[in-house]
């Protein structure tokens, strides 16, 4: 399962890599409004292969039956009541109907967000800024062995030798980034090594902000392979949050992207047959 999944987010990545370098790394807006409507096209294609069109419709306007019926008898307290039940009911149906698309478009969905998020939600480390490598181990620290040393690459020193955190099983260091890198930090233990991908002030990258164990974490955290070590849970770089600027407001790429992609299913749906 895991070796599948890491070949999964490889493809996945390289795919990625590929289409915003037709747009230039440094113009995310421009690759994300594309993506965004063919995401909402691909959610509308999702539904009308999985959903059924025609109870879908005979519910909906089962729904609009009982509320006009409730507003027309809304002084005879049996017909309300009875309009109400099945109001109630046919709502309870209409959500079944939607749940089988919804759960069909759920995963891709979500495998979607976590690679795209990579580009346009977090920014290399700046120049000139201090910034923080986290490590956390799986067993509770043991001070009696010699603590890891962190080797970065040329154009970023490291200004602290290893900090323990005992309490949350977490070895830190500060670092600062000189120039332009794009590189793999080095973490030396006393039992081996142990790699991880560092951007600094180059363009807008797609980044790998951790490196992970396990296969489960391997899903939320797509960028590198798995760790080879089992001493080890995870290795952070924290990466600043990115934001996009539009109209004169800096607004989360997921704004966008939810807007997007809404606007286009809405005005798509009737070209693929897809009653909501």
């Amino acid at each position: 399962m895991g070796s599948t999944l890491e070949i999964l987010n490889k493809v996945i990545g390289v795919l990625l890599e590929r289409y915003v370098s037709l747009f230039g790394f440094a113009r995310p807006l421009l690759s994300l409004i594309p993506v965004s409507v063919l995401a909402g096209a691909g959610l509308l294609w999702v539904f009308r292969k999985t959903s059924n069109p025609v109870s879908i419709l005979s519910t909906k306007k089962r729904l609009q039956a009982h509320l006009l019926e409730m507003r027309l008898y809304g002084e005879e307290p049996v017909v309300v009541w009875r309009a109400l039940k099945a109001l109630l009911w046919d709502n309870l149906r209409y959500l079944r109907l939607m749940l089988r698309p919804a759960l069909f478009a759920t995963l891709p969905m979500i495998l979607l967000l976590i690679h795209l998020d990579r580009f346009y939600g977090r920014a290399p480390l700046p120049v000139g800024r201090a910034a923080m490598v986290t490590v956390r181990l799986r067993q509770p620290i043991d001070v009696s062995i010699p603590a890891p040393v962190l080797h970065a690459p040329p154009g970023i020193i490291v200004e602290t030798p290893a900090v323990r955190v005992l309490s949350a099983r977490s070895i830190q260091w500060r670092l600062r980034p000189l120039r332009n890198v794009s590189g793999r930090l080095r973490l030396v233990f006393p039992w081996g090594k142990l790699e991880k991908d560092i951007e600094a002030g180059t363009p807008r990258h797609i980044l790998s902000a951790r490196r992970v164990r396990s296969t489960a974490d391997l899903l939320w955290h797509p960028g590198e392979p798995r760790l080879g070590s089992d001493a080890v849970d995870w290795v952070e770089v924290n990466y600043p949050p990115a934001s996009l600027r539009l109209a004169g407001f800096n607004l989360h790429w997921l704004v966008i992207f939810v807007v997007t992609s809404t606007l286009s299913a809405l005005l798509l749906k009737g070209r693929f047959g897809v009653v909501l």
